[in-house]
């Protein structure tokens, strides 16, 4: 029913509209992945060019959740570069589209991040997300635990401050 695939860049680039749309309906559904309602196209169009600049570079993981041939989720796994760190990766941007939410592709996408971040010998993971969103009962569900939340940490979209909790995963 679902498959989950990892992307190169040129694999990337070829589903740009795809990754924009899916972006865009996360934001302007109220998902906090650092971007504010209504996301401008140019502004995902840029972030996705971030994205595939850092896939060539190997420091970034992206994957795609689909339903056939449709873009249903994505997730990303960014590889810390420095000597220090070559052991851990910070879990981003997990996005299940709005239509397709509700159906265990969240769950499906965090498996394969680890299964990747194993795959590149990292040990640690880490994310954040906005204290009491939905996702947090997914995080822990899946084993991930809360170091901390930080106050006032991200704006929403009606510019009130709000707090972000910290996660991480020793696999």
């Amino acid at each position: 029913m679902f498959t989950v695939e990892h992307l190169d860049s040129i694999q990337a680039r070829n589903l740009l509209s795809d990754l924009i749309a899916l972006l865009r309906d996360s934001v302007d559904n109220g998902a906090s992945v650092g971007f504010l309602p209504p996301l401008d196209q140019h502004i995902a169009s840029d972030y996705w060019a971030d994205v595939f600049r850092a896939i060539e570079k190997q420091s970034r993981i992206l994957l795609v959740a689909r339903h056939g041939s449709t873009i249903v989720g994505t997730a990303q796994l960014d590889l810390c570069t420095r000597q220090n760190g070559s052991h851990r990766a910070e879990v981003m941007k997990l996005l299940v589209h709005t239509a397709w939410r509700r159906q265990g592709i969240g769950e499906m996408l965090m498996q394969a991040i680890e299964q990747q971040a194993r795959h590149a010998h990292r040990t640690t993971l880490v994310l954040d997300t906005r204290a009491g969103d939905p996702s947090e009962k997914l995080y822990r569900k899946l084993g991930y635990t809360c170091a901390g939340i930080i106050p006032q940490y991200v704006h929403n979209e009606s510019g009130a401050l709000e707090a972000t909790a910290i996660f991480y995963r020793l696999l």
